[in-house]
């Protein structure tokens, strides 16, 4: 009977968008597996919407005890490109880490939520909407869920415009 050890936390290297694979197939080996998601806001069709995405893409977390199981078979979960490593040694992730990266998520939801602002004041945003589209503008506030005030330069001056969110995007 092998002695008892000490549970880590260890991070995992994915095959490109196969983290939701590997961690279903390494809870299924009765791994206990952690993949931190993020709420962010992205522009899709023409609008902005909630999207989850993977905090660290390519990256889960598992806990377990070396001296009573094995990882050897991390490698070959579908999934999985296999434990990451420094000269030789799998990386142990701190717990105090693994502790702060829990205590962000919101406790309903289980996510982390992205808390940046689209935009920020000064930006310089482009109209690809409605009657102003086209036309370049600085990004002025948020003005409510829906609506933004940016200051659009017409006849020499600029003037406060309250458009759509969804009505512009990053200037390039």
């Amino acid at each position: 009977m092998k002695k008892a050890g000490i549970e880590r936390w260890f991070a995992v290297c994915c095959k490109p968008r196969q983290e939701t694979v590997a961690e279903e197939n390494l809870l299924r080996q009765g791994f206990q597996v952690y993949l931190p998601r993020i709420r962010i806001r992205q522009r899709r069709r023409g609008q902005w919407l909630d999207a989850v995405e993977v905090l660290f893409p390519r990256y889960i977390f598992i806990r377990v005890d070396t001296l009573k199981r094995s990882t050897a078979t991390v490698r070959s979960t579908r999934g999985a490109v296999g434990l990451v490593r420094f000269g030789g040694q799998p990386a142990v992730v701190p717990d105090a880490v693994m502790d702060a990266l829990r205590e962000r998520e919101d406790a309903a939801s289980g996510m982390h939520e992205d808390k940046r602002p689209l935009f920020d004041a000064g930006d310089m945003v482009k109209l690809v909407e409605g009657p102003l589209a086209g036309m370049e503008a600085i990004f002025a506030e948020q003005d409510g869920d829906k609506r933004v005030i940016v200051l659009l330069e017409l006849l020499g001056k600029a003037n406060k415009v309250t458009v759509s969110r969804d009505w512009i995007e990053r200037a390039a």
